[in-house]
């Protein structure tokens, strides 16, 4: 079956910026997650589908490498088995002609594939750092068999004849010379005359572990962190893939991060506002702190609390906490109050002094309707 396009998978336009991407991967992971769809495989593999797009596109190198080659640019085991990205576009050419140019690089050495899950942590656990146990289902080398496939740990495994031992073979293709893995042992280098029980012959088998993820204090949303050797297991002789763990940070009720810093948005009385007051807030780390409101604060100020913000990815320091005050106009008065209120507005003498940006904006208006504008 065709291969979607990455784009389409992420519900995002070609010329979309990396935040643009990121979003939509986060929205969609969230939505997708088996933690949340339990059962409904249709769900499973569209979070696969919207995992190997992200991998892709978030990355600039293997983005371009994609908008030039399409899926051809990965085929081979994925987006990080087709090609390898460390030394830019101009390694893609060596790879692909490698063999016309005179082999200039060593062969690579096989490996499992690659794996990638998500773990989804709270903003108090990225501040904090966090370790979190993963549920990951990948293939392990067979126990019954020791990773050779055969029945017989020291018997039954022969070297392929058509490959010879190097699990691939070559082909001439007009100019070209290309290799591919060998069609008899499918790239292994050898053939089970006697396969094992439990795993057929592969040498591996499907299995549930768990595994223990450190998350680190700082880390940012969209973080994708590896987990070497803990991929799918490539058989006898051969190194298992890696394992890749998104990292998506939940929303918090209170807070809301930039970075290192931390804002917060805090709702204050009319008459705390107008006369001032001290008011107590949280602070990410789990302590309170008083904040001092001068009498006159307007809806919107801002409050800087040096230090109490986010802390910062491999550093003891930490960012800048905003404190930002909304005025909250007061709702289903009593008599009462409403008499109070009628006898504050009638003992209104000054407007510009008390009120300068109403009266200031009424000001305006008049001249306007006088045509003074």
């Amino acid at each position: 079956m065709a291969k979607l396009d990455y784009y389409e998978v992420l519900s995002v336009s070609r010329n979309a910026s990396g935040d643009e991407i990121k979003k939509a991967y986060r929205k969609l992971a969230m939505k997708f997650h088996p933690d949340r769809n339990a059962g409904d495989s249709e769900a499973e593999l569209k979070f696969k589908e919207i995992n190997e797009a992200y991998d892709v596109l978030k990355d600039e190198q293997k983005r371009a490498a994609y908008d030039r080659f399409g899926h051809a640019a990965f085929e081979g085991g994925g987006p990080s088995a087709g090609f390898d990205f460390g030394g830019g576009l101009g390694d893609i050419f060596e790879q692909m002609f490698g063999d016309m140019m005179g082999g200039r690089r060593g062969g690579r050495r096989r490996s499992g594939a690659d794996i990638q899950t998500q773990v989804v942590i709270s903003l108090v656990e990225a501040f904090s750092g966090v370790n979190k146990t993963i549920q990951v289902s990948s293939r392990v080398n067979c126990e019954a068999c020791g990773g050779t496939g055969s029945e017989d740990k020291d018997k039954g495994v022969e070297t392929c004849p058509t490959c010879h031992g190097a699990g691939k073979v070559r082909a001439q293709q007009g100019f070209f010379l290309v290799e591919r893995p060998c069609p008899t042992c499918h790239g292994t280098g050898h053939i089970v005359t006697h396969p094992c029980k439990v795993c057929h012959g592969t040498g591996t088998r499907e299995k549930q572990r768990h595994l223990e993820v450190q998350i680190p204090a700082g880390i940012e949303d969209g973080t994708r962190i590896r987990l070497s050797g803990e991929g799918e297991a490539g058989g006898q002789g051969v190194p298992a893939g890696d394992l890749y763990v998104h990292v998506n940070i939940e929303l918090h009720d209170i807070f809301q991060r930039e970075g290192a810093n931390i804002y917060c948005s805090v709702p204050l009385r009319m008459t705390q506002a107008a006369l001032g007051a001290e008011i107590e807030v949280p602070v990410i780390d789990g302590s309170r702190t008083k904040v001092k409101i001068p009498a006159g604060t307007q809806s919107g100020t801002q409050f800087r609390l040096k230090g109490k913000g986010f802390s910062v990815l491999r550093s003891t320091s930490r960012g800048e906490m905003y404190i930002q005050v909304m005025v909250e106009t007061p709702q289903h008065l009593s008599k009462r109050q409403k008499e109070l209120l009628e006898e504050f507005e009638n003992e209104e003498t000054d407007l510009k002094k008390s009120n300068p940006q109403a009266s200031g904006f009424f000001a305006k208006v008049k001249d306007f309707f006088e045509g003074k504008n």
